[in-house]
């Protein structure tokens, strides 16, 4: 099968570009032709002021885009379009430019931007589902994205035009969820349940299982409010003994967030800022457990299925996916979300009981054999293009 792959990369990295990357690699390996499009809002530092005016139209419907994808259709004919991301340099107005060239196109999921004008289902320190409840406005009376009115503003035009146009629709023939708690919230909002297929990322490549448990707890992913790192922190604060603590990752609360453990004296805290995939991975092979404590949906959280793979048990959030990808007693913990007291309590536990913690990171092991392998994702990632184009047909 030959697929156009079609992905606009955000300005900071992060996991929709890791899938876009890896299932692209997994397709050509197993004899696909891949044809990739891609755009990156990096283009944007080279914008005059006037064109970054402009740039509402450009959310809206991208002509260079428009034309791009028309000629790439034109010259390499491929059987599907695979779309990561369109937002902002690419545009939906792609999608009616596949239709019109008979071509099926599936659309990834990995984010709420089609719900939400910040894409993620959060506000002010807790989820928020105004916007998918009540309207669009609401985004813009908080002025949810970038914490900018104007800007929210016209995404949700962006929003409001294409399901004028019937785009969801009408112009994509399938949907890629991550979990079935976010194909929920998507068919809650009115996407047609019957075209969203539900498809995990996978970890590639295998880590290997761990041989022994190790000595420290982790935490790996962005230092921002939504990743409930200052629950962490508050946690760790409360336990009654001390408890080695390592966190990866960088992002705008770091600098508050080591204040923090500097002022209270918090010498089991290590900070060790961003590390490349690997040397991450490494570091989940030497934890106790990875504890994932975000307060907002995580839509997938990637770092659980890696810490599966090396064999660690994760504590996580009762919340949104965390919940649905770690099995509570079975392949980790979880605590209730942003709640300090109770995830000290799970912790305490998780380290005095070495026994039960090292047959929950063994049961990870195997829940990643079961379903975040890349064999496993190929052979369902194939069903899932083979469904879109019957459906396009």
């Amino acid at each position: 099968m030959k697929i156009l792959i079609v992905h606009n990369s955000y300005q900071e990295s992060g996991g929709e570009d890791v899938v876009f990357e890896q299932e692209s690699r997994l397709l050509a390996r197993n004899g696909h032709q891949v044809v990739t499009y891609e755009r990156s809002n990096h283009e944007l530092e080279a914008y005059s002021n006037l064109q970054r005016v402009g740039m509402l139209k450009q959310i809206i419907s991208a002509k260079d885009s428009n034309d791009d994808i028309r000629d790439i259709l034109r010259t390499e004919r491929p059987q599907l379009v695979h779309v990561h991301n369109t937002f902002m340099m690419i545009s939906p107005s792609v999608y009616a430019v596949c239709q019109e060239a008979g071509v099926p196109v599936l659309q990834t999921l990995h984010n709420y931007r089609l719900l939400c004008p910040a894409a993620i289902l959060y506000r002010d320190g807790h989820v928020c589902e105004e916007c998918r409840e009540h309207g669009l406005l609401r985004s813009v009376c908080h002025g949810c994205y970038r914490d900018s009115r104007v800007a929210t503003a016209a995404i949700a035009l962006m929003l409001q035009v294409h399901r004028a146009q019937r785009t969801w629709h009408d112009s994509v023939n399938g949907y890629v969820a991550l979990t079935e708690f976010a194909k929920r919230k998507f068919v809650e909002s009115g996407l047609p349940a019957e075209k969203i297929h539900v498809k995990p990322n996978f970890v590639d490549p295998d880590p290997g299982e761990r041989s022994a448990a190790g000595n420290y707890a982790m935490f790996a992913g962005r230092l921002s409010e939504g990743k409930g790192v200052s629950t962490l922190l508050a946690a760790w604060d409360r336990l009654p003994s001390p408890i080695p603590l390592l966190v990866i990752g960088d992002g705008p609360l770091r600098a508050a967030l080591e204040a923090n453990v500097k002022q209270k004296n918090m010498g089991q805290v290590t900070f060790r800022g961003r590390l490349d995939v690997s040397e991450t991975r490494a570091a989940m092979k030497r934890a106790a457990f990875l504890i994932v404590p975000s307060v907002w949906y995580e839509t997938f959280s990637l770092n659980i299925a890696e810490a599966f793979a090396c064999g660690t048990p994760v504590i996580c959030s009762k919340l949104g996916a965390m919940q649905e990808n770690v099995i509570d007693h079975l392949t980790g913990l979880h605590f209730a979300a942003g709640d300090a007291e109770d995830l000290a309590r799970k912790v305490g536990w998780a380290w005095t009981h070495p026994t039960e913690l090292a047959v929950m990171g063994r049961e990870a092991r195997r829940e990643y054999e079961r379903r975040f392998t890349p064999e496993r994702n190929y052979a369902r990632l194939l069903e899932i293009y083979q469904q879109t184009v019957e459906a396009g047909a």
